[in-house]
């Protein structure tokens, strides 16, 4: 099996390379810079990897560049930027798509502009399988599935701010900030209404935490396959305070990778909460550590089942590709759990 990785001289895409080489899956390290590429490949200790150089603006070079190979995972972000020449290029060349964006609109962008032309090429591209978008959305239909119907799902980070965030992801939560946040309500998104969200109380803790809206990718994948009247999102306040914080001066300023300590020594946790047209009510968790690591982890197994067992073509969120509670397992030897009640 081979799979390439675009932005793969990045931070994301370097553990991405990494993480396929453990998996003994064959890498294809693809980006816009050959030397880049090349020190890439020698950091992660890929001898001999495969390196290809694709800019974004030569489709048709770009397609070339993983025709051959039986998934792509995009790591290259901002993806408001950079993220949709990879789609189409997947969709060009036939080849299943993943990426690890966290861009809410971006997400809702690669719903509305690629779904039928993946159909049409019989390809899955699936956004947002990161440590939030990908384990949050899977928790968040396991959660709505124990109320029916379901009038209302919040999906939450909880993270603790520290543990370091790169310079890749501060430019792509400056711009998620920037744009503001979308929610679901009677069948269609809309500008979020910034309405006061309770505080959480966070599984394993008794105090509250005070939360604020914030835009997350579950606000756009989870409508597709759980039936809600309205679907929301936070984040605590004071790590949205960390991004509304961030200028062009102050995310230039951050490093661009977050040292291995740090990383490991960081955890980030995904609660969703539904609540049934009756009031009955169900909540669920996922946790794990190293948010970057598991980054990896989550879209190189995505990535892998896509080109290994396949799924249905067109654009899908993670609970449409994968079965929820047969993938959130698989991370449980990587330090994830997960609890429904």
């Amino acid at each position: 099996m081979r799979i390439a990785v675009y932005g793969a001289s990045g931070f994301t895409g370097r553990l991405t390379v990494a993480e396929l080489c453990r998996r003994r899956i064959t890498p294809v390290l693809v980006g816009r810079n050959a030397d880049r590429l090349g020190a890439a490949a020698a950091e992660v200790g890929v001898t001999g990897a495969e390196t290809r150089v694709a800019d974004l603006a030569d489709p048709a070079g770009l397609a070339d560049a993983i025709a051959d190979c039986d998934a792509v995972v995009n790591c290259a972000g901002p993806f408001t930027l950079w993220g949709e020449p990879v789609v189409r290029a997947a969709i060009t060349a036939g080849t299943h798509y993943v990426d690890t964006t966290g861009e809410q609109h971006y997400i809702q962008r690669v719903f509305d502009v690629f779904n039928k032309e993946a159909e049409h090429a019989g390809v899955t591209v699936v956004p947002a399988m990161a440590d939030d978008g990908g384990p949050g959305d899977l928790i968040a239909n396991l959660t709505a599935a124990r109320v029916t119907p379901v009038d209302e799902v919040l999906i939450a980070d909880l993270r603790q701010p520290g543990g370091g965030a790169s310079r890749g992801t501060a430019r792509s939560m400056a711009a998620v900030f920037d744009e503001g946040a979308l929610e679901y309500l009677d069948g269609a998104w809309q500008p979020a209404s910034g309405s006061q969200v309770e505080p959480i109380v966070p599984p394993g803790s008794t105090a509250p935490v005070p939360v604020t809206t914030f835009a997350l990718p579950g606000v756009i994948t989870i409508p597709r396959h759980v039936a809600a009247r309205r679907i929301h999102s936070a984040i605590r306040t004071d790590v949205a305070a960390l991004f509304a914080s961030l200028t062009p001066d102050t995310v230039d300023s951050i490093p661009e990778t977050v040292a291995e300590d740090a990383r490991r020594a960081s955890r980030w946790l995904m609660k969703a909460d539904a609540t049934g047209t009756d009031g009955s009510r169900a909540q669920g968790w996922v946790t794990g550590p190293d948010g970057y690591g598991l980054t990896a982890v989550i879209a190189v197994e995505g990535a892998r089942r896509l080109a290994a067992d396949g799924a249905r073509a067109g654009v899908l969120s993670p609970a449409q590709a994968y079965d929820p509670a047969d993938f959130l397992n698989f991370l449980a030897p990587h330090g994830v759990t997960w609890q429904v009640s």
